[in-house]
């Protein structure tokens, strides 16, 4: 019952991955108005601008670990398949 519960996640697909990446976006941009609002100017623009870029850094990382996954499952398959 717990690795049912378990894949849910876990992200299998491009799409998927995309899906969280925007949904990641969202919350930064969000979080980087706020830090414009509290500190005005150029502290404030620093800010945002971290904020977002973590994102950038989280989605590449996704990206470059779901081809990983795929090529070791690639490998995988094909070194069962060949005797």
């Amino acid at each position: 019952m717990l690795k049912k519960i378990g894949r849910l996640f876990v992200i299998k697909t491009r799409f998927e991955a995309g899906l969280i990446i925007y949904a990641l976006a969202l919350g930064a941009c969000d979080r980087g108005l706020h830090y414009m609002e509290q500190f005005p100017g150029w502290g404030g623009k620093a800010l945002f601008v971290a904020a977002t870029g973590s994102v950038f850094l989280a989605g590449a990382k996704i990206f470059d670990c779901l081809r990983f996954e795929r090529e070791r499952s690639e490998a995988e398959a094909a070194s069962a398949g060949t005797p």
